[in-house]
């Protein structure tokens, strides 16, 4: 059976650290902007939220290693350490994802697409929205994409969005190509 995941095949107008690409235009407000979308992953636990539950695993694991170690099984007290060290990491992992964001722009007969990555790497695209297409791939499932397509190339944008946030945000932004005269309805 043949897989049903696009890829991404279209060429960025622009690539590297933020910092040494031109500014993008700024958001909200924007003159002419039929369209601007800032897009972030959700992250669920806040930093309060984190913390408390790191004082959790950090009590907990600190109460069983000292009764460890107290019988003598002192070589958990290690691992009890290396516990807490471990969620720690994933937490950390996890806020650094967090940093992802694109963002989309519809104006004056063009479509700027900006990917910065967690490591501050930046990515650009710019399409004509005469060309362009937004493709729902599977609406409502889980492993469902928005894609823009121009020219037979295609650009997967929001993938870390829920498959409702996914598919609200390809619908809009199919109504702000079709208002710049993009795609036809």
């Amino acid at each position: 059976m043949r897989s049903l995941t696009a890829y991404e095949d279209m060429p960025p107008v622009a690539k590297g650290r933020a910092s040494e690409l031109p500014p993008p235009p700024h958001p909200g407000g924007e003159d002419g902007a039929a369209f601007d979308a800032v897009l972030f992953p959700h992250r669920s636990l806040p930093n309060s939220g984190f913390w408390a539950v790191m004082t959790i695993v950090i009590g907990v694991n600190l109460t069983l290693g000292v009764y460890f170690f107290m019988i003598g099984a002192w070589p958990v007290l290690g691992f009890c350490g290396l516990d807490i060290f471990f969620v720690w990491l994933a937490f950390k992992l996890s806020y650094r994802q967090g940093r992802l964001h694109e963002r989309v722009l519809v104006r004056d007969g063009e479509m700027l697409v900006s990917r910065v990555l967690p490591s501050g790497h930046e990515t650009r695209w710019r399409l004509q929205p005469a060309w362009a297409r937004v493709v729902i791939d599977r609406p409502g499932d889980h492993e469902s994409q928005v894609r823009v397509v121009s020219k037979g190339r295609s650009l997967v944008l929001g993938a870390f969005l829920s498959p409702d946030e996914r598919v609200e945000f390809g619908k809009a932004l199919r109504e702000a190509l079709v208002g710049a005269g993009g795609m036809r309805g």
